[in-house]
């Protein structure tokens, strides 16, 4: 399973337009990613409703994967590991884009 750590830079969190924008960047990757709390579940990143529920506040640390059975000649682990770099930025963002 690959992995990112990153910190939710959003002052309101993950809500409304951060989470839209977190949520498509994370469907634009085409790879399933989950987004969890440093000991919590972890919720389908592709799902508005399901990251708006768990409730990843401002400066929340969170942990992005990606599980090695999603990698493939299409998503290789360098191209998996670019996305959730990719990932880390768009949630580290200081404003929602």
């Amino acid at each position: 399973m690959l992995e990112q750590k990153a910190f939710v830079a959003a002052e309101i969190g993950l809500h409304a337009r951060a989470a839209a924008v977190f949520v498509r960047a994370v469907t634009e990757t085409g790879l399933p990613v989950t987004i969890r709390k440093q000991d919590g579940d972890p919720v389908d990143a592709r799902s508005l409703l399901e990251v708006m529920t768990e409730d990843f506040g401002f400066g929340c640390e969170v942990i992005l994967e990606v599980p090695s059975s999603a990698l493939s000649d299409e998503h290789s682990v360098s191209v998996a590991a670019n996305a959730l770099t990719e990932l880390s930025a768009v949630l580290e963002a200081t404003e929602a884009r």
